[in-house]
């Protein structure tokens, strides 16, 4: 009898309390957790009144949505500054949004919004909606909102600073990364993205700064110095890159792109047997094996392996059938034009780097040919032949 006292105490209380939070916010939906409370109330009521005995499971029910479930929602409107309207409120939300009903999710946090401008959950869930449907100027108006209510939300900032520079507007998103660096220069996330962005600006030697910077808290860090070979790259400080290229592929060697930069870098100094360690290596990785075939079949030209080069250059275009063509087309590849198979089947192999790794490999690639370390004596003169071999073939047909 005195637990059902104790019990009916509590509930009528919890009840009371829950009320005045409605009649002060007037706010409706504190009526479901009123309505759920009463339920747990007059089932306690009828046991007590009519002698009933009830099974754990019920007496457990009662328990929970008489005054577990109340009291946990006023300990967190009391100690979160969060009401229970909002909490209700964004699980409907979020229930809509798994229904895929996202005009109905907007309509409740805009509502939402509308009866607690300062509601930063609401704007904050709205903010994430937005994101989900790809409508990055209205997330960043509800993120800056977060913001204006809450400064101190660094997570948020880095949202807003990278819808900046999802929409390109670089020169907001380096401040807001810059910021957020100064008072935390060991946020390492926050390194990369600044860095990233730097490298969008062309600003290599800043992007440089902000990478050492991050590898003094994390200095054994594969991407701090993959970035680092990238930048360098862009300088054409090529031994500075390919210092941080080496550091990349010691840390991890199970990544690739590191290593198919050193053997760019490596054909660039004309270093061909080391080029050709990191092709090899290359080649068990399915993105990089058809063009490391292809680049070993090049330098085997060079050091006149001519069986070497139709073998490379055979299993080049087995993994991608485009380079077929790109083989055919390259005077270097003239004198074993005949050797090399056409593939029966369209099998093709893409680097699925980002844009800034394929714009990396691509400077790379160009600036070995510029520089002359792919075009010393015996390629020109294998050019010069094929050139002249193309000539007699045109005389001829003229005379014919």
């Amino acid at each position: 009898m005195l637990e059902k006292i104790i019990f009916n105490l509590l509930a009528f209380t919890l009840f009371i309390l829950v009320f005045i939070r409605l009649v002060r916010k007037n706010d409706t939906n504190y009526l479901y957790l009123l309505f759920v409370q009463f339920v747990g109330i007059l089932i306690n009521f009828f046991e007590l009144i009519l002698a009933l005995k009830v099974g754990l499971a019920v007496k457990i029910l009662e328990y929970i949505i008489s005054i577990f479930l109340p009291l946990i929602f006023l300990i967190i409107e009391y100690t979160k500054n969060v009401s229970f309207a909002d909490i209700f409120d964004i699980a409907m939300a979020k229930f809509y949004q798994r229904s895929k009903n996202h005009e109905k999710a907007e309509k409740i946090l805009q509502g939402l919004i509308y009866k607690n401008e300062n509601s930063k959950m609401g704007h904050s869930e709205l903010a994430k909606l937005y994101e989900k449907e790809n409508n990055k100027e209205k997330a960043l108006e509800e993120y800056e909102k977060v913001i204006q209510i809450d400064e101190n939300d660094t997570t948020v900032y880095i949202k807003i600073g990278k819808i900046y520079e999802e929409l390109q507007n670089y020169d907001n998103a380096k401040k807001i990364f810059s910021d957020v660096l100064r008072e935390r220069p060991n946020y390492y996330e926050v390194s990369i993205l600044l860095g990233e962005v730097l490298y969008k600006k062309e600003e290599f030697k800043e992007a440089i700064q902000v990478y050492n910077l991050a590898l003094k808290y994390k200095p054994a860090d594969y991407d701090l110095y993959y970035n680092l070979g990238m930048t360098y790259s862009m300088l054409n400080d090529f031994q500075k890159a390919k210092e941080s290229y080496e550091m990349a592929a010691k840390i991890n060697s199970n990544v690739y792109n590191a290593k198919y930069s050193l053997a760019q870098l490596n054909l660039i100094y004309g270093e061909l047997d080391e080029a050709v360690k990191y092709f090899e290596e290359c080649t068990k990785s399915e993105e990089f094996e058809a063009i490391s075939y292809y680049y070993m079949a090049r330098v085997s030209i060079i050091k006149g392996e001519l069986d070497k080069a139709i073998n490379y250059a055979n299993a080049a275009v087995e993994e991608d059938y485009e380079l077929y063509e790109k083989l055919q087309m390259d005077n270097m590849f003239v004198k074993i034009k005949d050797k090399i198979n056409k593939p029966t089947e369209k099998i093709g192999r893409k680097i699925n780097s980002p844009d800034r790794e394929l714009e990396v490999f691509k400077h790379l690639e160009s600036t070995g040919t510029l520089v002359g370390k792919l075009n010393n004596n015996d390629i020109q003169m294998i050019e010069n032949i094929s050139k002249l071999q193309e000539q007699n073939i045109d005389e001829e047909q003229k005379e014919k």
